[in-house]
Formats: structure tokens, C-alpha cells, sequence
């Protein structure tokens, strides 16, 4: 396989891996506080779970060195307007993750510590932040 086309396929699966993974522990949640759980938030740290989110944490790792490399390999300037902003929220989505980690990790030891509300709200914006990043990888207006 070539390196371009094996770079686009781990960027790809990368990509699907991390919002499917957010989007499947989200699920969990909703699922669960739906049925009367009230403590399922704080348990979305704990195994099998742990999982999850190593290989959610493994696939925001690797995702800025195929991009980088990618555009590399196809020799676009990253000065291009669609690579900065896609940059920017890239960094913001993923300090917003590791702060949602953060506060998930609080709450799990500590229940009572927070309110659910800005911890959905985190979560709610690196989600978007990341479909926005697609939607500007997809669309890649050169």
C-alpha cells in the first residue's frame, strides 16, 4: 500500500475511532441516567471502559502526526486557512478532552464535587469541535 493511502486510512480510522468512542461512552451515560442511575456518570472511568478511553486517548495522539504528515506527502502550505483552523480546534477539542477526563476522574471519586452540567457541556463542545474538524478535512477548500 502506498504511504499517502496508508496515512489516509489510519487518519480516517483514527478520526472514527475517537467519535465513536465518545459517542458510544455518551450513550452509556444517557442510557443509564435514563433508567434511574443517577451515579453512571461517575463510573465511565472504570473497566472495561478504560479501554475506551485509551484507545480514544491513543487515536487523538496519533491524529495530529498523519495530518502533518499527510500534508506533507501532498505538499500543501500549512499556512492554508481550512489547516489553521482545523489546527486550532484540534488543539482546543483535545484540551477540552483532557479536562473532561479530568472532571470525570473528580467526579468518580468524588460524586458530589461538581456539577453534571459543565461536564456535559465540555463534552459537548469537544464533540462539536471535532465534527467541525471533519467537516473542514472533508470539504478541504484549497
Amino acid at each position: 500500500m502506498e504511504t499517502l493511502t496508508a496515512l489516509k486510512v489510519a487518519h480516517i480510522v483514527a478520526t472514527a475511532l475517537l467519535l465513536f468512542g465518545a459517542a458510544g461512552l455518551a450513550v452509556w451515560v444517557w442510557r443509564a441516567r435514563r433508567r434511574g442511575d443517577a451515579t453512571a456518570h461517575t463510573r465511565t472511568l472504570q473497566r472495561p471502559r478504560v479501554f475506551v478511553w485509551l484507545l480514544m486517548g491513543l487515536a487523538l495522539l496519533s491524529m495530529p502526526f498523519t495530518g502533518w504528515w499527510m500534508v506533507h506527502l501532498v505538499g500543501w502550505p500549512l499556512g492554508q486557512t481550512w489547516l489553521l483552523a482545523s489546527s486550532v480546534l484540534y488543539t482546543v477539542a483535545a484540551l477540552a478532552g483532557f479536562w473532561l477526563l479530568v472532571r470525570l476522574n473528580k467526579l468518580r471519586t468524588l460524586p458530589a464535587a461538581g456539577s453534571g452540567r459543565f461536564t456535559l457541556a465540555l463534552a459537548l463542545f469537544g464533540f462539536v469541535c471535532l465534527i467541525a474538524i471533519t467537516g473542514l478535512m472533508g470539504a478541504k477548500p484549497v
